[in-house]
């Protein structure tokens, strides 16, 4: 597979021309490293995973900077905490924009070095793993069933690597050493029992007290635990829409994975037979739905307007993407077929809030269309829905 164009280039590029640093902040293997070389071969790369660099860079960061005096991309920043402080006195001295690019796979100890020591002059980017639009030459050739066990990190694709085999490597050499970094865990079997509970609970309702009892642990370890895995983006929560109407709203976020080949993992399934039979296959479905939709906002240099919507009465609709104080709802049905009952949510909730962009529908299938203002299609053709929302024109 050739190197393909990520949508975050062109925010990438702009950031560079507008700010003397930029940083990018994703998952491991979500193609932060390959997008940056692509984008500006001519700057130098330098791996702060490397364990004789990263010890220059923390014992030495005035000489080691000096040995950059173009500037760099500079690959982990989390592995050099002390380096950002340095930074900022350089590009506060040389008064240039594009000077360093900076990458991190832990999103909150990033954001904290970042906040602390080039707030106002760093841009902030997030990159996840492929959108289906990124990968529209090659993703159209499987189905959905297909995509939901293989999921969206590119070296799955690029080098055709079994789902299975490479994201339990995933799971043991990342994730785990992440998770290591961060907080010294005593029992590791109980942490990899609550990340597979965590699977189990896939595009459903977060209630600590029932996770906490099921693994084993306090609900504050509970707590800790997926704090650690939101920082590795592993698992993202999506909070709920709350209005000022005369109405009892959920207030526990739903819980989604980054990426949904992941959570295909951790629940055992290993070939397309098995996603098609799960019980879960509707949650992962919707999964898949919400993380397009978060990628579109993060991969445009946006930042999420991802909510859900549920009250007292169990009306619910998926995601509700606010733009400004217009609401944009979508729900996500994972059957092929439209069925009437598919509309019933999004046309009594049409009654109590004012859709001015009228809603949406992503399903299974592969027809679009329109039904009772509301613009129906295919997860393949969702980001024309999500352009055409935001006011841009974008082709297939």
């Amino acid at each position: 597979m050739e190197i393909l164009s990520r949508t975050i280039e062109s925010p990438l590029v702009d950031a560079v021309q507008h700010y003397p640093v930029v940083t990018i902040t994703g998952p491991r293997q979500s193609g932060k490293t390959t997008v940056c070389r692509k984008v500006f071969p001519e700057k130098r790369y330098v791996s702060l995973e490397n364990m004789d660099t990263r010890s220059f860079a923390r014992e030495d960061p005035r000489g080691f900077l000096a040995g950059l005096p173009d500037g760099a991309i500079l690959d982990e920043i989390q592995q050099a905490p002390e380096l950002p402080s340095y930074i900022q006195t350089l590009v506060d001295e040389r008064q240039q924009n594009g000077l360093f690019i900076l990458t991190g796979s832990q999103q909150f100890e990033v954001a904290t070095v970042i906040n602390q020591s080039l707030a106002g002059r760093t841009a902030l980017l997030k990159l996840l793993p492929f959108s289906l639009q990124e990968l529209s030459a090659y993703a159209d050739q499987r189905s959905i069933d297909q995509l939901l066990l293989s999921g969206f990190y590119p070296r799955i694709w690029k080098e055709a690597l079994k789902p299975s085999q490479a994201l339990g490597n995933y799971i043991e050499t990342y994730v785990e050493r992440d998770i290591r970094q961060l907080v010294a865990i005593k029992d590791l079997s109980l942490f990899q029992r609550f990340v597979t509970l965590c699977a189990g609970r896939v595009g459903q309702l977060l209630n600590f007290n029932n996770l906490a009892a099921d693994t084993g642990v306090s609900h504050q370890t509970a707590r800790n635990w997926l704090t650690l895995l939101e920082a590795s983006y592993i698992v993202f929560r999506l909070p709920p829409y709350h209005a000022t109407i005369k109405k009892r709203l959920v207030k526990s976020p739903k819980l989604y994975f980054y990426d949904v080949g992941l959570a295909a993992y951790l629940l055992g399934l290993e070939n397309d037979l098995h996603v098609s039979r799960d019980p879960l296959r509707g949650n992962l479905f919707e999964n898949m739905v919400v993380m397009e939709a978060l990628k579109y906002r993060l991969h445009h240099g946006r930042r999420s307007n991802l909510h859900f919507y549920r009250d007292s009465n169990g009306k619910e609709v998926d995601l509700f993407l606010l733009y400004g104080r217009d609401i944009f709802p979508i729900e996500v049905k994972s059957g092929m077929t439209i069925n009437k009952d598919y509309f019933k949510n999004l046309r009594s909730l049409a009654k109590v809030f004012d859709f001015p962009f009228g809603s949406g529908l992503i399903y299974g299938g592969e027809m679009s269309q329109v039904r009772h203002d509301t613009e129906v299609r295919s997860i393949f053709d969702m980001h024309l829905l999500l352009a055409s929302r935001a006011g841009e024109n974008v082709g297939k």
